[in-house]
């Protein structure tokens, strides 16, 4: 995987943890569990592109779609 991936998936995940007070573990593997991180991964080029905002609110969606309740 690509260093600037990593860099931008671990500044996510900070963010998205950040935003629903959880740590980092915790976001990570609700992350992990709801298909979240791979969406991340797949959609790098765009999701790279937009505030972090809008990746903890795709995050979030994405999350919900696979049976993730945090809002």
């Amino acid at each position: 995987m690509d260093k600037k991936v990593i860099q931008y998936t671990v500044a996510c995940v900070s963010e998205f943890a950040a935003s629903k007070n959880l740590t980092e573990r915790q976001a990570f593997d609700y992350l992990c569990n709801h298909g979240a991180m791979d969406f991340l991964v797949e959609f790098y080029d765009v999701e790279h592109t937009l505030s972090f905002d809008d990746a903890v609110n795709d995050l979030t969606l994405v999350s919900q779609k696979n049976g993730g309740k945090i809002q």
